[in-house]
């Protein structure tokens, strides 16, 4: 178990910690080769089909686990409702992946016979490992970090999906919806964390060795969508 911190020693702020796990695990430019193919308007259009049959998947255990982690986190409020509001959002990102399973011409029988890619589910397996065994302040920590790739490489696949593909705003609003960082995400992700520092139930080295993982079953994601 993670332990309080000496009387009387400095805390670090959740700022600095959240930021810190960010810049040590941001991937290196062009790590995610299809969105930079897709940015040139260089893949083929079968990869949005793909990503909109997998991420049907990912959203679906994803809310599970993030769940799951608000109910571990129920004495620390703060924690819980960090995770309470990403199943919360995790929901209304699969409304707007309807979008782009309507432009891609896919239907309720495609989503339920496809068969998903085991690199596609590797990311939410991990999460989902996260959700029973990790500390909730640390799972906290390491899905910011990932977050901030994430939320990049969704801008850059919306707009060219407007530019190279010509996909309407619909069918972009899966991608859109996280293109810009939710200032209410990252308000709970500090407030969490501020409270895992203030009651020494965070360990930071351990929640950017979590989101090492992560990150490396995200760029796992976009290649096996590939």
């Amino acid at each position: 178990m993670p332990r309080p911190p000496a009387p009387g020693a400095p805390r670090p702020a959740a700022t600095a910690v959240l930021d810190d796990a960010v810049r040590a695990l941001a991937p290196d430019d062009g790590a995610n080769r299809l969105v930079a193919r897709i940015e040139a308007g260089e893949a083929p259009r079968s990869v949005f089909a793909t990503f909109a049959l997998e991420q049907h998947q990912v959203i679906t255990a994803d809310r599970l686990s993030f769940r799951h982690l608000a109910r571990r986190a129920d004495a620390d409020p703060p924690v819980a409702d960090f995770f309470e509001l990403l199943a919360q959002g995790e929901t209304l990102a699969l409304r707007q992946l309807a979008g782009l399973t309507d432009a891609c011409g896919l239907t309720a029988r495609d989503i339920d016979d496809y068969q998903p890619r085991p690199g596609c589910q590797a990311y939410p397996s991990y999460a989902a490992r996260l959700a029973l065994g990790a500390e909730p302040a640390d799972v906290v920590i390491a899905l910011t970090a990932n977050f901030a790739a994430w939320t990049r490489w969704c801008a850059v696949v919306e707009t060219a999906m407007r530019d190279h593909y010509g996909f309407a705003e619909e069918a972009r609003g899966f991608f859109g919806f996280f293109a810009t960082p939710a200032p209410t995400i990252a308000e709970q992700a500090r407030a969490a964390v501020q409270h895992a520092l203030d009651t020494g139930q965070t360990e930071p080295a351990v929640a950017v060795r979590y989101g090492r993982l992560l990150q490396a079953y995200e760029l796992m994601f976009w290649r096996s969508v590939a």
